[in-house]
């Protein structure tokens, strides 16, 4: 495909189009900050009772960590989206958004009991590890995407509830750790195409003789259509068990 004709953005929500909207949107990943927050609303809403103000913190901490902080500083390592957000504004997101995170945490210590400090100091290795690609990478890889974004907003949500963890927290959290693990699979020869290939040129032939003719909008397509559905599909039912708990 021809240099011009290319229209791809970074993401499939990050559109080519310069400015700071545009650039703090890009960064804060909405369709998957919400994917994952999800988690922790599905967590919490296994305890035997809910809670709505702990729950608004877990979630508030967990914004704070992940959509802020976590992908600020994913940013910061390359420009995989290309935004223009100078580093100091990306340094100062990562750094207040952990702060508010670690802040919420240790105030729920006072409520949930000491118990919650060790899924504190975890989160705070995740985001650094994970997204600086700390200890030569050895955390960045898919076990621990699934374990960081998937399972641990199950439990850390659950013992923010109950002050405890269950054989239903772990099997769920176990199921999170699929679908991030899934999600994984998916969105990185996703990235791959949009953010690292020049051009695709290839041919699909077909047992009746056809053929279909191969490009990055091919191929991207049922990458990110299943990216979408997931997304949203977590969400609903996030949406679902809440909305079951609490009316």
């Amino acid at each position: 495909m021809p240099e011009e004709a290319r229209i791809l953005g970074p993401a499939y929500y990050a559109t080519r189009a310069r400015g700071w909207r545009r650039d703090v949107w890009a960064v804060l990943h909405p369709p998957y900050t919400a994917w994952h927050l999800s988690y922790v609303v599905i967590g919490a809403g296994l305890a035997p009772s809910l809670d709505v103000k702990r729950l608004a913190a877990t979630v508030l901490a967990f914004f704070l960590a992940v959509g802020i902080s976590a992908h600020a500083l994913d940013e910061l390592r390359g420009r995989p989206l290309q935004t223009d957000l100078p580093a100091k504004t990306l340094w100062a997101a990562a750094i207040l958004g952990l702060v508010g995170a670690v802040g919420l945490g240790l105030a729920g210590v006072f409520v949930v009991g000491p118990g919650l400090l060790p899924f504190i100091a975890a989160g705070v290795l995740f985001v650094f590890a994970y997204n600086l690609e700390l200890l030569g990478g050895r955390l960045h890889g898919d076990f621990w995407f699934a374990l960081s974004w998937g399972a641990f907003p199950v439990l850390t949500a659950y013992f923010a509830q109950t002050g405890r963890l269950s054989f239903a927290a772990v099997a769920v959290a176990v199921a999170a750790y699929a679908l991030s693990f899934g999600q994984r699979a998916l969105s990185t020869p996703a990235r791959l195409l949009r953010r690292k290939t020049r051009s695709v040129t290839g041919t699909l032939t077909l047992l009746d003789g056809s053929e279909t003719n191969l490009d990055e909008h091919a191929l991207l397509r049922p990458l990110e259509v299943g990216l979408k559905a997931f997304a949203w599909g977590v969400v609903a039912l996030a949406v679902g068990l809440a909305a079951m708990r609490l009316f």
